[in-house]
């Protein structure tokens, strides 16, 4: 069995980050070993929140995981709670990072044309510098702009999309997907793979959908080490959000703060097994 390390927060009430990425990666037949940033008891999307940082915890969990000789097929990473602890997954990278193994940078740093409160210009210098250790990137729109240093536009067309893609290549990463696409009544991402571009799209819901990106990013990944071809698994990743986004919309008493991915999660079996 194939084993993941994802490195993010976890929100004990939330669909996000580890809360997601442990039962989606699970349910693909891959081990998922989550290292956490940070617990909080719900996401920051409610109107108050505990959030205990563990940055001090982080070396001692790497040093215990290298003591028993633990190794990886991939090391990914989704919201990283400062600067500091980027350098340190930057370390965690080098450490156990083999010739085979797949590293994904989730570079979560804002949406919507928003940056979160507490993202400055000197932790997206930083972010900037973690992707030059991935192998896949997967920005949503606002994020792909901040990485490049300039003004966030919804609209962009295919032809700044390619442009886009090339240059955040150019950090490092010879893959790069940008989600949060908006292409008329659908939703979906643009892609560059070092050689060929592509867009896939599925229908868009009406209705907020927090963690979509963090669904997105697990079930691609998994998809990626189920051996599915990297288009195929962007099929699939934007398949199955969408699916999930659809119970979601006709769920009358859905919760504000998450998608109902449980639901799908027959779906995302059936697709990775087709």
């Amino acid at each position: 069995m194939k084993r993941i390390a994802t490195i993010q927060d976890f929100s004990c009430v939330g669909k996000c980050s580890l809360t997601v990425a442990l039962p989606i990666i699970s349910a693909s037949g891959i081990e998922c070993c989550g290292i956490p940033t940070a617990v909080l008891s719900n996401h920051t999307g409610f109107p108050s929140f505990y959030s205990h940082d563990l940055t001090e915890d982080i070396p001692r969990i790497c040093g215990q995981l290298s003591a028993h000789k633990i190794s990886f097929d991939a090391i990914s990473t989704g919201y990283i709670a400062g600067i500091s602890q980027i350098s340190l997954i930057e370390k965690f990278i080098r450490e156990f990072r083999s010739e085979s193994t797949l590293v994904f940078i989730d570079p979560v740093m804002g949406d919507y044309g928003r940056l979160y409160s507490q993202i400055t210009e000197r932790y997206a210098e930083k972010m900037r510098g973690l992707c030059a250790h991935a192998d896949i990137i997967s920005p949503n729109l606002t994020e792909a702009y901040m990485l490049l240093g300039k003004t966030y536009r919804d609209d962009p067309d295919s032809v700044e999309l390619r442009d886009m893609l090339k240059e955040l290549s150019e950090l490092g990463a010879k893959t790069v997907v940008i989600t949060g696409i908006l292409r008329g009544g659908d939703i979906g991402c643009a892609a560059f793979d070092g050689n060929d571009f592509c867009e896939v799209y599925g229908e868009r819901q009406d209705v907020f959908c927090s963690g979509t990106g963090d669904i997105f990013a697990s079930v691609l990944l998994s998809a990626i080490l189920r051996g599915k071809g990297f288009e195929k698994a962007l099929e699939i990743a934007v398949g199955f959000t969408a699916e999930a986004a659809r119970f979601t919309a006709a769920d009358p008493d859905r919760p504000f703060y998450g998608v109902n991915f449980e639901q799908a999660i027959p779906y995302l079996i059936k697709l990775l097994e087709s």
